[in-house]
């Protein structure tokens, strides 16, 4: 299976889950996320809007644990740009207005920039994932981009209803790995 296919494949694997189903796996998820322990150093978080109609997470629980965990923390999210498929990190408060991009994807409609090297855990978007923490996105590169810039220490958090794949195809030196990934059964690190 191609990269294209796969990405098809998990995509109608993640919409073919009820509303049901996916509130008891999302439960499931952050049960799982609970049990992980996350390291003293995260305070800054870049988080991502979950797109209903792609079937994706339900971060805002695994967000709103976090900062219930970690007094202080800072929580940011992307605005794309998609003429150089990039990121930029802008911080949010329960204040922040949000806007759907042409995509459908939830921005900041303003807030404070935070440099990606001042960013502690990404929380990254995925349609699937290999035993080697490698992750298959959407295909435009935004995440592979922004992680790139981030300190070596950051973690790279991806979740997933699913296991992980033996292998993703056409991996390139471009591709960064996770440093984790959780799932309902079991959080995987690497």
């Amino acid at each position: 299976m191609n990269k294209t296919e796969l990405r098809e494949y998990s995509l109608e694997k993640r919409l073919a889950i009820t509303d049901s189903q996916r509130s008891r796996l999302d439960d499931l998820l952050l049960i799982r996320f609970q049990q992980w322990v996350i390291p003293d150093i995260v305070e800054t978080i870049l988080s991502y809007w979950p797109m209903k109609e792609k079937g994706e997470v339900n971060t805002f629980l695994i967000t709103d644990f976090m900062a219930f965990r970690i007094p202080g923390m800072q929580l940011a999210y992307p605005v794309c740009d998609f003429k150089s498929n990039s990121l930029i990190a802008v911080g949010v408060t329960n204040e922040t207005a949000f806007r759907q991009n042409k995509f459908g994807i939830g921005e900041p409609v303003d807030g404070v920039l935070f440099p990606a090297e001042y960013i502690d855990l990404v929380i990254v978007p995925l349609l699937a994932f290999d035993y080697k923490g490698y992750r298959l996105g959407y295909g435009k590169g935004f995440y592979d981009r922004y992680l790139s810039g981030c300190r070596p220490d950051t973690i790279k958090l991806g979740f997933s209803y699913f296991g992980p794949v033996d292998q993703l195809p056409g991996l390139d030196q471009y591709d960064i790995p996770l440093t984790a990934c959780i799932t309902p059964e079991r959080i995987y690190e690497f």
